[in-house]
């Protein structure tokens, strides 16, 4: 078992050590002896310290919208993380932090909810108005379908759309129930918003077709853009649980969440302003298609989703 520095080669690559780091692979010269500390620092090493890639990429994408983006383009990129993994990185937060319940998800550390007693009544004693409504069944409607009259030229719907098919999308879509379905749509939304970053670069050239930018140019300034949402995004909704948790400042917490949403659309403006370098008013006549463009293709990609998903229950 060797000790740090007995060996004049790297161990990772097997280059010759001419310092402290391999001038081939990076890796320090250290030998076999490790510590818990050293563990814990590799582990943990990007949040501890202050100067890591980490804080050095997140800093300036919460607070100097499209530094990233222009940084990259003009080659500054060694010093924050690379763009695709930094989105991954933040998408899969955001989502671990949404919809993350700790009641559900570590519900032994709670003490159990009794659930309030009903009083039975026998049954000649119910009346009419005490029975429940067809409106509290949820998803127990009547899946009967009939023909459906599609007049399209084209029958590539209509060979998907029978009755049939419709009426078995239906039972099982009352067999998971709404809380079924809304996990099996949040499933999918990840893929949707990686969908959305190449059709939105292709909204960007048109607009900026003068500035001889490549189309992946553009892909990278809504990389980033996406990136910069899923991030205020997560804050917002730690904020929110905060405020509940404390409830004395919920209102301070409130008022937070209510000024960062507003941030995100002055935030696209500024980048845009500081990735492509045109002034106030030629940005601001960019800015208002493109935002149009985004929130309909939006809601259209979540309509394709629930489609999607609906006729893959």
């Amino acid at each position: 078992m060797s000790g740090p520095g007995d060996s004049p080669n790297c161990l990772n690559c097997g280059a010759h050590l001419t310092g402290q780091y391999c001038g081939q692979c990076g890796q320090r010269a250290v030998g076999r002896f490790i510590s818990i500390w050293q563990l814990l620092r590799d582990a943990f090493g990007d949040l501890l310290e202050l100067d890591s890639r980490l804080w050095r990429t997140m800093i300036p994408l919460l607070i100097r919208p499209g530094l990233l983006t222009k940084d990259y383009l003009q080659g500054r990129r060694a010093r924050y993380m690379p763009p695709f993994r930094m989105y991954l990185v933040l998408s899969l937060l955001f989502f671990v932090v949404a919809f993350f319940n700790p009641r559900d998800n570590l519900a032994i550390f709670y003490e159990p909810v009794v659930a309030p007693t009903v009083e039975v009544m026998p049954e000649d004693e119910v009346s009419a108005e005490d029975e429940p409504e067809e409106a509290d069944a949820g998803f127990l409607t009547d899946c009967s379908i009939g023909e459906l009259d599609l007049d399209l030229e084209s029958g590539w719907i209509k060979r998907r759309m029978t009755p049939e098919r419709l009426a078995a999308v239906c039972k099982r879509v009352q067999a998971i129930g709404e809380a079924g379905v809304k996990k099996a749509v949040l499933e999918n939304i990840p893929a949707a918003l990686i969908v959305l970053l190449p059709i939105m670069a292709f909204v960007l050239k048109p607009l900026y077709s003068l500035s001889r930018r490549y189309y992946v140019e553009h892909v990278l300034f809504f990389v980033h853009f996406h990136s910069f949402v899923f991030f205020i995004l997560t804050l917002e909704i730690l904020f929110t649980r905060l405020g509940e948790w404390l409830g004395f400042m919920e209102t301070l917490f409130s008022l937070i969440v209510i000024a960062a949403s507003l941030y995100i659309p002055v935030y696209l403006f500024v980048a845009m302003r500081r990735v492509y370098g045109q002034g106030r008013t030629l940005t601001f006549l960019k800015y208002v298609p493109l935002v149009i463009s985004y929130v309909v293709q939006f809601i259209l990609l979540m309509l394709a989703v629930l489609l999607i998903t609906v006729f893959s229950i």
